[in-house]
């Protein structure tokens, strides 16, 4: 498996409005950043590097987080089908485009 040596500019914006949202979140709740990161079972320095927006915090870490700050419905939304435009306008295309009446066999019940 390769790594890719930076994310995508997209992907990294997104990470830091992630982290940033993560930072509020927690700010408001009045926690601090040692408070937060041992209720989650990680260092002081994973939640920062996760606030920052930086690479290397897990999927699962910061789910965790999320959901110590009481968020993880809004993680759930995530590439949600029903969101999916761009997939459904995929499943539609390969969907047959005539349907098959059936044969009448003289049965008019």
């Amino acid at each position: 498996m390769t790594h890719l040596s930076a994310p995508p500019l997209e992907v990294m914006t997104v990470m830091q409005r992630l982290g940033e949202n993560v930072r509020l979140a927690r700010v408001r709740r009045r926690m601090g950043q040692e408070e937060l990161a041992q209720s989650c079972g990680v260092t002081r320095k994973t939640l920062a590097t996760l606030e920052k927006g930086t690479p290397g915090a897990s999927l699962a870490t910061t789910l965790t987080v999320l959901w110590k700050l009481g968020l993880l419905d809004t993680a759930a939304a995530l590439a949600a089908p029903e969101a999916d435009e761009h997939g459904k306008i995929l499943e539609a295309a390969q969907r047959p485009h005539r349907v098959r009446h059936p044969v009448d066999n003289g049965n008019d019940f």
